[in-house]
């Protein structure tokens, strides 16, 4: 590795540690290979010397790493599934565990004829653009209450190549008449609601609950209040034998079950996470 480069390296290293930020060793070196545009790989063979701009941005990007924004919204890109979405503070980061929910999607729309596919609470749009890109033959319906989330949406519908296949519609669960406006008779549902109880807002990591748009965080009281209001809406919405998939916090899942079975629906599955959590529930018209 470049003398350099490795000095950079342990000096940030050093920086992130101060501010208490985990696996600091690995994210200067993921700073440093983000802002000259290679792998972490091509670090140890990288031989060039930092330029005066470079060593600059650097210097912000670590600045705002100690300050505990998140590398995403810092870089404005994040990896999901087998893509990298565009993101800021507008939406929420896509996480790990959410692409449980869209394996399991995935499954259902490649085992019967499935044609629509609508997205409750679209944020940067990554569940519905990755069943998309895999599905060509699908059309959707992403809906999101924030105009600046449905911006990012559709930035990243078009760098996916994906924008004739998708229709973003500024609309929320909680308004009357909503399911007039996005169509019925869908195939699938997908949604990563807010599950947070409001509470527990303030307990979330600060690169959580200061980076993340509270809209996308907080699930009212309980955490389930979205739940309640979208399995009032799904129903009407699903054709029948229609499914939902539904992503839900930690100790949750049983609850939202009966909430939605309440309305008619039929518990299909429940699916855990990487971390052995209830994380994925598939329920049935």
């Amino acid at each position: 590795m470049h003398p350099q480069l490795e000095e950079q390296i342990k000096k940030i290293q050093t920086q992130l540690e101060k501010a208490d930020i985990e696996d600091a060793r690995w994210e200067a070196r993921y700073i440093i290979a983000s802002l000259l545009q290679i792998e972490l790989g091509e670090l140890s063979s990288y031989t060039k010397d930092l330029t005066a701009q470079q060593e600059e941005s650097l210097q912000k990007v670590v600045a705002k790493r100690c300050r505990h924004f998140p590398l995403d919204k810092i870089f404005g890109s994040r990896g999901f599934y087998k893509f990298d979405f565009v993101v800021s503070e507008d939406v929420l980061s896509p996480r790990p565990d959410t692409e449980i929910l869209v394996e399991a999607a995935l499954e259902e729309i490649q085992s019967r004829p499935c044609q629509k596919i609508l997205d409750l609470g679209t944020g940067s749009g990554c569940i519905i653009l990755s069943l998309l890109a895999e599905c060509p033959h699908l059309r959707g319906v992403a809906i999101d209450a924030s105009v600046s989330a449905l911006e990012i949406a559709q930035k990243n519908a078009s760098k996916l190549g994906l924008t004739q296949q998708v229709k973003f519609l500024h609309s929320s669960w909680f308004d009357e008449g909503c399911v007039n406006l996005w169509g019925k008779d869908f195939d699938i549902i997908v949604s990563n609601p807010p599950y947070i109880p409001s509470a527990d807002i303030l307990s979330l990591t600060e690169e959580v609950k200061a980076h993340d748009p509270h809209l996308a965080l907080d699930g009212g009281k309980d955490g389930l209040k979205d739940y309640r209001q979208i399995a009032l809406k799904a129903y009407e919405a699903l054709q029948k034998g229609g499914k939902i998939f539904l992503e839900v916090g930690i100790g949750q899942a049983q609850e939202v079950v009966r909430i939605f079975e309440k309305q008619k629906f039929h518990l299909c599955e429940i699916r855990k996470d990487y971390g052995g959590i209830e994380r994925c529930i598939i329920l049935k018209k």
